[in-house]
């Protein structure tokens, strides 16, 4: 498996984001159900191409990795300074590209699994947000926020001319 970046999101011009959406998640398994149905909502509305699906299995695996990495075992505050939920998902489209971004409030990087084992039930997370994007990696938040964000990005066709 490729080591994820780790410098940030892929360069990107931000005059060229076209579309953007974002929605905070609770911090309960139920949240990857509502990221599933944020993210078909917002890209029914975006040309994806044949990328949906593997867009919306990426949104999932991203979510819950937060959800079951991310978040403290015995609950507590995990509000970030901004107000929101502790894992927010930002869609963003930019040209010929998608980026999905899961924000969580650890500070631990993702690690991926090198397990061999692919018919087990858990563990292959990464593995799938590797095989089934264009890219991914991930950055610690600065300032005011704590933890990271994980991202991946989608090559997509190209916009129809309005």
């Amino acid at each position: 498996m490729l080591e994820p970046l780790r410098q940030g999101l892929p360069p990107m011009d931000p005059a060229s984001v076209s579309c953007a959406a974002s929605c905070a998640l609770p911090p309960r398994y139920e949240a990857v159900r509502e990221a599933r149905r944020f993210t078909r909502r917002t890209l029914d509305g975006w040309p994806t191409g044949d990328r949906f699906d593997d867009i919306c299995l990426v949104v999932s695996e991203l979510v819950t990795n937060a959800l079951r990495h991310a978040l403290p075992a015995g609950g507590g505050d995990t509000r970030p300074a901004d107000g929101h939920g502790p894992v927010r998902l930002h869609l963003m489209r930019c040209a010929e590209r998608l980026v999905c971004a899961v924000r969580d409030p650890s500070d631990d990087s993702p690690v991926a699994r090198t397990a061999e084992d692919f018919a087990a039930e858990s563990g292959r997370g990464l593995f799938l947000v590797e095989s089934f994007s264009d890219g991914w990696g991930w950055y610690p938040l600065t300032g005011t926020l704590r933890g990271k964000v994980v991202w991946a990005l989608f090559r997509l066709p190209e916009p129809p001319a309005q």
